[in-house]
């Protein structure tokens, strides 16, 4: 016997029926299908919640539509895999020239010791 999802909105006790997730870095929040699994951030809502959702001023809320079958289809896991694999790349580090020139130092991991131009 499964546990009954609730709406995660503070003295809400309706069944949750969708998730919400944010993409902080696109300025978005996601309301899709209720999660197979309850995550620590994303936020189960009941119909009246989700459908009365607003972002913050600039942000967006993408809707997605919700297909009526148990678990995730083989689109979510692959678009799940392809999301694991960009966010694990290493990002690429521009590092600004030194104003006098560039100077000599030792490089030991993320930090650097300069040489005294005395």
């Amino acid at each position: 016997m499964g546990l009954l999802r609730r709406c995660s909105r503070t003295a809400c006790g309706r069944p949750a029926v969708t998730t919400l997730t944010y993409v902080y870095a696109d300025q978005t929040a996601v309301v899709g299908p209720l999660a197979t699994y309850a995550e620590p951030h994303a936020y189960d809502l009941c119909d009246r919640h989700s459908e009365r959702l607003s972002a913050p001023r600039g942000w967006e809320v993408l809707r997605l539509a919700s297909d009526n079958h148990q678990g995730p289809s083989s689109d979510d896991l692959l678009a799940l895999a392809d999301a694991v694999r960009e966010a694990a790349q290493p990002r690429p580090v521009e590092v600004q020239p030194h104003p006098g020139g560039p100077a000599e130092g030792t490089r030991r991991g993320h930090l650097r010791a300069l040489r005294s131009e005395d």
